[in-house]
Order: structure tokens, then sequence, then C-alpha cells
């Protein structure tokens, strides 16, 4: 078999919220964690954006699943089958035969063991022969071009769907971290509460991401803040239509106690962090990557709040996916990624 011995390279981003696929060191899949199956036989209908429109219009036949909570698999069959759906999106054409494939793919940095063994265990199902892992606030690091094996400490924030990894990075290693299960799923439940509490109105999770994207804030005066989002929906009571305007300040009076436990989380992990280094990390300010880095003014509030400069990833939503890129072409010379 020498002729088809192909091995195909890839890095994945499997996040809570978006899964994101590079080949050739070109992002080829970027997609909603999203699968879903029909009840009765298991059988996979659609993966990624497809699913995604399905989510919470679908029938009783059909059942649309987040394999990923909190950044963790939470179930099984669903995230292979969704990791198997996304690897075949990369070249639709090629049914002749499957490449053996050597995969990177991320993991958060708070991961047990058992974690990181379903990870491992659901990329080497969907085909993968070669299996590596990388921690998240790792690949932010080497996306947003921070020099991981330098001696001096740099400081990664990244704000994903299901965690915010918080790390300080040195000599190629993580020296503290916190990985606390508060991010932008959090922050679209608050939402998605607060409509019912204060405009009696029930609203679904992908109106609250709506809402989030549309006018999130973390603080209260803006410089060019949004125009109010106008949200559609049933009355609580009633069931009758209603339309709320949305202003940016009440979004960001109904994130404040989530925001306020990633600043806890970050301060909680600079207490933690060598002398030496947390002057490192005041010269070089900290880095603010993954989803919820776009939250209007949070590097502002965040600024205010420890007295360090934030810098926002060039990418954000892209940082952690381009760093694991980079870490497939180098699997020989970086000694952190974890077989």
């Amino acid at each position: 078999m020498g002729l088809f011995s192909f091995t195909q390279e890839i890095a994945m981003d499997l996040g809570t919220a978006n899964t994101i696929i590079i080949c050739n060191g070109k992002i080829v899949v970027d997609e909603p964690s999203v699968i879903a199956l029909d009840r009765r036989s298991d059988k996979v209908l659609a993966v990624g954006e497809q699913a995604r429109q399905m989510h919470g219009k679908a029938h009783e036949n059909i059942k649309t699943i987040r394999p990923l909570r909190d950044g963790v698999i939470a179930d099984f069959y669903a995230a292979e089958q969704m990791i198997r759906g996304m690897i075949k999106m990369i070249n639709p054409k090629s049914r002749l035969f499957t490449p053996s494939l050597r995969m990177v793919v991320c993991i958060p940095s708070g991961s047990t063991e058992v974690e990181i063994r379903a990870v491992r265990d659901s990329a080497e199902h969907a085909g993968g022969r070669d299996v590596y892992m990388i921690y998240e606030p790792m690949s932010a690091a080497i996306g947003i071009g921070i020099d991981v094996d330098a001696p001096e400490g740099n400081m990664v924030v990244d704000i994903g769907g299901g965690t915010t990894e918080i790390a300080v990075i040195s000599l190629g290693g993580i020296v503290s971290n916190k990985s606390i299960r508060i991010a932008g799923d959090d922050l679209t439940a608050d939402i998605v509460e607060y409509m019912g509490r204060q405009h009696n109105m029930r609203v679904g999770e992908r109106t609250a991401e709506l809402i989030k994207m549309n006018v999130g804030s973390a603080v209260v005066n803006l410089e060019n803040p949004p125009e109010d989002y106008v949200v559609y929906g049933p009355n609580r009571m009633t069931a009758l239509p209603m339309e709320v305007p949305v202003s940016y300040q009440e979004v960001a009076h109904c994130l404040d106690k989530s925001i306020s436990k990633i600043e806890m989380a970050v301060l909680s992990a600079l207490e933690g962090t060598p002398p030496e280094l947390y002057a490192d990390i005041v010269r070089n300010g900290i880095y603010l990557a993954g989803g919820g880095a776009l939250l209007r003014g949070l590097d502002k509030r965040l600024r205010d709040k420890i007295n360090i400069p934030f810098h926002i990833a060039e990418d954000p939503l892209h940082a952690v996916a381009k760093g694991t890129g980079i870490a497939l072409k180098n699997i020989g010379k970086f000694s952190f990624l974890l077989r």
C-alpha cells in the first residue's frame, strides 16, 4: 500500500461554541459545534452551521446537540460524529480512501486526566492516528505572536464559549494558570434570564446570542455606543407578541456579575505569579483572545480594575486555532505538546 500511505495533518480548535480546523496553514472549516441527529436511528442529519440553524427549531424526531459543555466533551457519541463530519468537510470530493490523520487538538488548561482522555479517544475514533494535545492559552499565545519559549512572562486571557483560560507563560511552559467555567455561554444565559425577569419576555439561546453580539458591552459608558437592538418574542405571562428595544447599558448591567468573576480569576492568576514574571506582565500588558474579547469595552474595564494595559489580539476568534496550526508545523520543536 505504499501508493496510498497518505497522511493528512490537521490542527483542530475544538471549542464549546465553534470548531475550527486548519489544514496546510489555512482555515478550512469554521463551524458552530453543533450536530443534529435523528432521534430514532441516531443517524447524523447535519453538522455545523446547518445543525445550528435547526437548533431550537426542530421537531421531535430531530435532536440538536452541542457535544461540548464548559470546554469538555459531554456527549461522546455526538462529539465523535461531529469531529468526523467536520473532517469530511475538509475535502468532500475524496471518497476513495480516508487518509490517516495527524492531529493537534487544543484542550482547556484546567482539564483533568479523564477529560484529556475523552478528547483523545474521540479524536482517535474519528480517524486520528497521531493525536497531540496543546493547552488553549498556550496555543492562543502562539497565535497572537508571542515568543512562548522566551525567558519572560506573558499573560493570556482566552475567553471562549465554555471556559475562560488565564495563563502566565514563560520558557515554553505554563507558570500559573486559572481555568474558570464562566465564559460566552454564561453571558448568553445571563441575557436570557434578564429578558425574562426585566421585560417578561421569553427569548431563546440564539436570540440572546444576537443581543450579545449587537449590543453586548462590559461598561455602561462607551465612546461610540451601538444603536438599541429590537427583540421580538412572546410575553412570558400572556404569550402575546412583544417588541422590546434593548440598550447596551442594560446588557452591561446584566453581564456585570459574570464579568466580575472573570476579573477575580485574572487577579487570582496574577497572585500566583512569581514577582520577576509579574514585572514582565506589567511591562508587556495582558493579551485578550477568544470570542469574549470582542465584548465592547471589556479591555477598558479590565484595565481600570487591574491597572495593567490589556491588548485585544488581532483576530481574537481565530487566535487559538492559528496557534494550534503553528504548533502542528513545529511538532518536533515544541516540547509542551502532550502525546
